[in-house]
């Protein structure tokens, strides 16, 4: 190939609020074009072509990854009734198999390591996937009585689902229904006696919109219509309470949110509102029967008067009466972000956040008498915190299934400790390892040293770095830093079997809990988005500077990394500061948004109005956000009126991606090669996959090597 691929220029003109702007790009939204798809293929053709020579480095890059990972292994089997269920997978086959096995005593620990010889397969999603480029299962659920298993899969990559039933009591093997129902959404829940089947349904902009209500055995153009939400800011998904009491239907916004619930033993009544939606109200539900009560309760996680989240209680008869009062049982701790309740027989667990490290929270609760109140005055008196690792980690609850259960599953990890399955005793809180993840070869954590560490923003704000690095490692050091910041969604420090072909060839890897996320609480969210979503970019930048002047990442050898809304993140920080970074990797970026964002037809875009502004209707969300826009701020000079050249960038798309459309990619590239001929840019589009890039495993480790092959090779460290 004798240059990189240049996409034609044709002229379209985007207007809003009086202003007009170029965008020759803009074709590239036609995937019926030919030239869009030519356009496409070559730039694939010409990162293969490009990294032709990294291939040798690509390949141990893989073959170090694929040997540190028990390629044969089986997930902690979680305990529902009378089975243990489990995922596992096979050395050479890319997906997971789902099973079962009975399960014995009460006190009989999870079985651990190998199938068994009484285990029930009950969906091989290797099997499933042949013949598909790309496969993937979005919901599995077994009725409550174990004899159906409900189970979704995309071919495409699309995230448009074909529902299908195999019953688990044929004799032989489980027998597949005849019915299948067509595009459906993420979400299911069974009603009690497991003759119907709740599911969900997307509409043209692909919201899932709609509650459907199946009964087995029956013609899907006989399903009934259980609700549909009018509100294009909504999304609606549905499931099951712990205790399978009831189906709950969540409608949610960016900030605002409405539960319904239908008694999962009455799948024909009609739904009730556990709290009607207030503008800017967010709650989430759950539901107990405490030992010994006379009846449940719903319990609500909401930031009513809480910004930080409080819980309160209602019993459900008042609730499915209309008539609740609610009380608090957990109160608003500022600075103390409640992330999550769990709902159990005996114990309330909650999931907190504060100072950028998680930890999980047992709150007792005394059998009662009758119908009395289960709660007490002061139930966090009696509370007790389960023991996390130094910081930087993270420890959260697991699998827990039954409501009842005498101990609870939780996980831990770090960045120098793979995760760890943990039992935890309700009685005398002693604590059973049930399972760490293996790592394969020579690993020893004590080879590795991770740190948390504090960046200044521009504005003063202290912004947590978690950082992890080879033992010994000389530093400065080649750096890379990940980035996420949006919707509240925290990056919590974690082990990475694969990121260790980094860390053994001297680089630093740096998480920067950039505003935006969740990582500091609710006003760590708020201080990043919307008007304040700049801050999410200078604390990047903030990030990145401050391992530089702490003598952590050497000042020219500095990468970036993050996806979907993190590589708007990347896209920004190109434009803003881009002689800090050496490199930046952008998968599926959202760099067109201030275009995506004013066209209410496509997917998701009127939900996400919440979160970046509506610029259609707002002409100061419209100025906002094309301000930092990162396509519509590319340009090929620099302040001092110098040619600019951006860091090197590797950039990835997904053809048939709902969530970030691959035009938005393609058109970044194109302008980049335009403006600034000499940067250095490579796109990688999978042409059979959607967001999340390919689905079997083997395959998404070899797009992990080849990213980093490419980092090492700016780094110079392709030979080491």
């Amino acid at each position: 190939m004798a240059g990189p691929p240049s996409a034609p220029r044709r002229p379209h003109v985007v207007r809003a609020h009086g202003d007009e702007r170029e965008d020759p790009w803009y074709w590239l939204r036609d995937r019926d074009d030919p030239e869009a798809m030519a356009y496409l293929e070559a730039e694939n053709a010409y990162t293969e072509e490009q990294t032709s020579r990294l291939s040798g480095l690509r390949n141990a890059l893989f073959e170090e990854m694929k040997a540190r990972i028990k390629e044969t292994d089986m997930s902690v089997p979680a305990r529902r009734g009378p089975w243990w269920y489990y995922t596992r997978t096979e050395e050479g086959r890319e997906y997971a198999i789902h099973c079962r096995r009975p399960a014995r005593g009460p006190d009989e620990l999870p079985p651990a390591g190998e199938p068994g010889g009484e285990e029930q397969v009950l969906l091989d999603e290797n099997r499933l996937a042949e013949g598909s480029e790309y496969f993937a299962v979005g919901t599995a659920v077994v009725s409550h009585d174990h004899s159906w298993l409900a189970y979704a899969t995309d071919r495409r990559g699309d995230e448009k689902y074909e529902l299908r039933f195999l019953c688990l009591e044929a004799e032989a093997s489980p027998a597949l229904a005849a019915e299948s129902v067509p595009d459906v959404g993420y979400g299911l829940a069974w009603s009690a006696d497991g003759d119907f089947v709740f599911y969900v349904r997307l509409d043209e902009a692909q919201r899932p919109y709609q509650l459907w209500r199946h009964r087995l055995g029956t013609e899907p153009a006989d399903d009934v219509l259980v609700y549909q939400e009018p509100d294009r800011r909504f999304s609606l998904g549905v499931g099951t309470t712990r205790d399978l009491a009831f189906v709950l239907v969540g409608l949610h916004s960016t900030n605002t949110t409405e539960w319904l619930a239908i008694p999962s033993g009455d799948p024909l009544a009609g739904a009730v509102v556990v709290q009607p939606r207030r503008e800017g109200i967010e709650y989430a539900a759950d539901h107990l029967v405490p030992r010994g009560a006379g009846g449940g309760w719903f319990l609500v996680l909401t930031n009513e008067d809480a910004r930080d989240f409080r819980v309160l209680a209602a019993p459900d008869d008042a609730v499915t009466a209309g008539a609740p009062t609610w009380r608090e049982v957990v109160p608003h701790r500022p600075g103390v972000r409640l992330e999550d309740v769990d709902a159990f027989a005996g114990v309330l667990v909650l999931s907190e956040r504060a100072e950028a490290q998680t930890r999980v929270r047992v709150v007792p609760l005394p059998p009662v008498r009758g119908g009395g109140d289960p709660f007490g005055p002061d139930p966090l008196a009696p509370s007790w915190v389960i023991p996390s690792m130094d910081s930087p980690s993270s420890t959260w609850l697991g699998a827990n299934l039954e409501p009842d259960a005498p101990s609870l599953r939780i996980g831990r990890t770090s960045m120098v400790t793979p995760s760890s399955v943990l039992q935890v005793d309700l009685t005398d809180r002693g604590e059973t390892l049930l399972k760490q993840e293996p790592v394969l070869g020579d690993f020893d954590p004590g080879h590795y040293r991770t740190s948390r560490v504090w960046a200044e923003a521009p504005d003063g704000t202290p912004v947590p770095i978690s950082v992890v690095h080879r033992a010994g490692v000389a530093m400065p050091a080649p750096c890379l830093v990940y980035g996420y910041g949006a919707y509240e969604i925290s990056i919590d420090p974690s082990f990475s079997h694969h990121r260790l072909s980094l860390l053994d060839r001297g680089v630093v890897f740096a998480i920067a809990h950039v505003r935006g996320g969740g990582e500091m609480g609710r006003a760590w969210y708020e201080d990043g988005r919307m008007d304040r979503k700049a801050n999410t970019f200078s604390d990047f930048i903030a990030c990145a500077r401050h391992l530089v002047d702490e003598g952590i990442a050497s000042s020219d050898a500095v990468a970036g990394r993050g996806g979907s809304a993190g590589g708007l993140l990347i896209g920004a920080v190109a434009n803003q500061a881009p002689e800090l970074f050496r490199a930046l990797v952008a998968e599926v970026p959202f760099v067109d948004c201030v275009t995506t964002m004013l066209d209410d037809q496509l997917p998701l875009t009127v939900g996400e109005w919440e979160e970046w502004g509506n610029p259609l209707a707002d002409e100061t969300a419209y100025r906002r956000m094309l301000s930092y826009s990162p396509y519509d701020n590319v340009t090929g000079t620099n302040l001092d009126g110098s040619a600019r050249r951006y860091p090197d960038l590797f950039v990835t798309a997904g053809l048939n991606d709902p969530r970030v459309a691959y035009w938005e990619p393609a058109k970044w590239v194109a302008k980049i090669r335009h403006l600034s001929p000499s940067t250095r840019v490579l796109l990688h589009t999978e042409l059979g996959a959607g967001h999340g890039g390919p689905s079997g495993r083997y395959e998404a480790w070899k797009e992990e090597a080849l990213v980093y092959a490419f980092l090492l090779d700016v780094f110079g460290l392709a030979d080491a």
